[in-house]
């Protein structure tokens, strides 16, 4: 239970006993982030890599993302790759965008470190961090599941139909307005607070922090991620623009990006439904 105490740092703490990168918080920070996100995506580049270049992996990952009757055949095993997919894409994603929350505190458990104070490494957060996040990968997984079972997802893992997918935008886009997601934004923006009133050197405390802020993040970003069922799952192009586009948000401070990207997101949406509606009206007779 974190107390009064333990909201910042305390000089008068009994000296580490570490050495190497234990002692630069900063260092080990960036170095994960880079290399998790890398790691999602050399696995996603090798799932839609040619199949002859990507090997038997890659070839049973396309293959079971692919098939239309994936669900309708489920087995914990293709249930699985569908999920490996979800939790790289998070990675390549989500964690670039945690990297002002992470490196603040890495920053001051720099100070603490350097002090002779004992602090958690930031491992320990961006592990809880990325925990929320491959759940909501597994959630993401079900929903796959759920709507290829209904007929509604296609084999270029994209929603088969006009109206969903306009559906999809269009709430994705009202999201942006509403006061969960400013709450969350503002939480995700304003990490040194956080922080600093919640100061913690215990391991299992830096892990609930990480907890929380992952909590935060998703509230800020689920609706965006759905969007890629809207455009296709694997479209790389619509993933990292998404990914930027939530980067840029946490690095802002006011609300007019967020409130931008809400309008562009309802627009395509309006565009996909006048397009789905005109494409269903019947021709006139002649």
């Amino acid at each position: 239970m974190v107390t009064a105490n333990d909201h910042a740092p305390d000089p008068a703490a009994a000296p580490m006993r570490q050495a190497g990168l234990a002692t630069r918080p900063r260092l080990v920070a960036a170095l994960a982030i880079v290399v998790l996100a890398a790691a999602g995506g050399v696995y996603l580049g090798l799932m839609v890599a040619d199949a002859a270049q990507a090997g038997s992996l890659g070839r049973a990952l396309f293959a079971a993302l692919c098939r239309a009757d994936f669900a309708r055949e489920i087995s914990p095993g293709r249930f699985a790759l569908v999920l490996l997919m979800w939790c790289a894409m998070v990675l390549v994603m989500m964690v670039p965008t945690a990297s002002p929350m992470v490196m603040t505190y890495a920053q001051i458990a720099d100070t603490a470190a350097r002090k002779g104070e004992r602090v958690a490494s930031p491992l320990v957060l961006i592990a809880a961090f990325t925990a929320v996040w491959f759940g909501f990968a597994l959630a993401a997984s079900v929903l796959q599941a759920a709507l290829v079972a209904a007929a509604l997802l296609d084999p270029s893992l994209r929603i088969a139909g006009g109206l969903l997918s306009a559906a999809t935008f269009l709430a994705a886009g009202a999201y942006q307005f509403s006061a969960l997601k400013h709450a969350c934004l503002t939480r995700c923006r304003q990490p040194f607070p956080f922080f600093f009133a919640n100061w913690t050197a215990q391991p299992i405390g830096v892990f609930r922090l990480g907890l929380r802020q992952g909590v935060y993040c998703v509230g800020c970003c689920w609706a965006m991620m759905l969007v890629m069922f809207a455009v296709g799952v694997m479209n790389v192009a619509w993933m990292a623009a998404l990914g930027v586009v939530m980067a840029i948000e946490k690095m802002g401070t006011g609300l007019r990006f967020t409130r931008l990207v809400g309008a562009v997101l309802v627009t395509i949406g309006v565009v996909v439904l006048a397009w789905s509606i005109a494409a269903h009206w019947p021709a006139p007779s002649g």
